[in-house]
């Protein structure tokens, strides 16, 4: 969760998007199984076989999806990849609706101020996979939020765009010991205003991600300290 605020303006713009951590966590399309994939998805959804691509250097078949137009609820379209050797679930680019993305409002925005008003644009994303040791893990989660913001005193709106995004940085499966409570973060924490420790020593040059740098690519070049942290 992400909390928006323009102090610079004389009315305070504070708004709570859905997103994050929680989010993330949700999108293991594995773990939380979506109705579109789901084995009597295609009671809800159409399913065409559209094309054959590579993700990840693997061959994968492409199957669109999109709801069933007797369906007026806000649900999913996209696109499946399918491993075509193995089956795997490789990645799935889905989006809400665009039609009836409006009628998905309370699923996006938390809160807002009364003299906001926050209508929902666009919501995507994207969730891959990646095989480790003859098993599939997540590999990347990224979702992009899109809203239009009116208040109460503007005659334009005005757009805002979000977005949360994790990777997977390092998979471990032996000796693997559970979290205490003090070193799990709640899922509803929303960054601004958590208190935390930086540590200098540890991140040094790799402090920065720039918003136009790729995060998979970027959590490559910080791998070799997440080894170092394990050899300690």
């Amino acid at each position: 969760m992400r909390k928006i605020s323009n102090t610079a303006e004389r009315d305070t713009v504070i708004a709570k998007m859905k997103s994050g951590v929680e989010a993330s966590i949700l999108l293991d399309l594995a773990r939380n199984i979506p109705d579109f994939l789901a084995l009597d998805g295609n009671k809800i959804y159409n399913y065409i076989q559209s094309d054959i691509t590579v993700i990840d250097h693997r061959l994968a078949h492409v199957i669109l999806f999109e709801q069933k137009k007797e369906y007026n609820l806000p649900l999913y379209q996209g696109k499946i990849y399918i491993d075509a050797e193995n089956a795997a679930l490789l990645q799935v680019e889905f989006e809400l609706n665009p039609k009836l993305i409006r009628k998905a409002k309370n699923m996006l925005i938390a809160r807002q101020s009364r003299n906001l008003r926050i209508t929902p644009v666009k919501a995507g994303y994207i969730v891959s996979y990646k095989e480790w040791n003859g098993t599939y893990y997540i590999n990347h989660v990224r979702g992009d939020l899109h809203f239009n913001i009116k208040g109460k005193r503007q005659l334009f709106n005005s757009p805002l765009h979000m977005w949360f995004e994790m990777v997977t940085g390092k998979i471990d499966t032996e000796q693997v010991i559970r979290f205490t409570r003090k070193e799990i973060l709640p899922l509803h924490t929303i960054f601004s205003e958590t208190n935390y420790r930086y540590d200098n020593n540890f991140w040094k040059d790799f402090n920065v991600i720039p918003v136009e740098e790729n995060l998979l690519e970027a959590i490559e070049k910080i791998s070799s300290k997440i080894e170092e942290t394990d050899h300690q």
